[in-house]
C-alpha cells in the first residue's frame, strides 16, 4: 500500500490546533489519508470546471467552487 503524499507532522499540528492534547501516529496517518482523498476529489472536480471553461489551467476559483461542492456532500 502506498503512503500518503501528505506528511504526518503537519497532521499532528492540525489535530493539536483543533484541541487534541495528544495524537497517535496512526491517527495522524489516517487524517493524512482522508485529507488526501478529499483533496483528490476536489482537484478532479476543479479540473472538470477548468475544462468546461476551455482552460488547461486550474485556477483558485475552480478549487473554491469544487471544495464547496465536495464538502457539501
Amino acid at each position: 500500500m502506498k503512503g500518503s503524499e501528505l506528511s504526518v507532522a503537519p497532521m499532528h499540528r492540525i489535530c493539536k490546533k483543533a484541541g487534541a492534547e495528544r495524537v497517535s501516529e496512526s491517527a495522524a496517518k489516517e487524517l493524512a489519508k482522508v485529507l488526501e482523498d478529499i483533496g483528490i476529489k476536489i482537484a478532479e472536480e476543479a479540473g472538470d470546471y477548468a475544462k468546461h471553461a476551455k482552460r488547461k489551467t486550474v485556477q483558485a476559483k475552480d478549487i473554491e467552487i469544487a471544495a464547496r461542492k465536495i464538502m457539501s456532500k
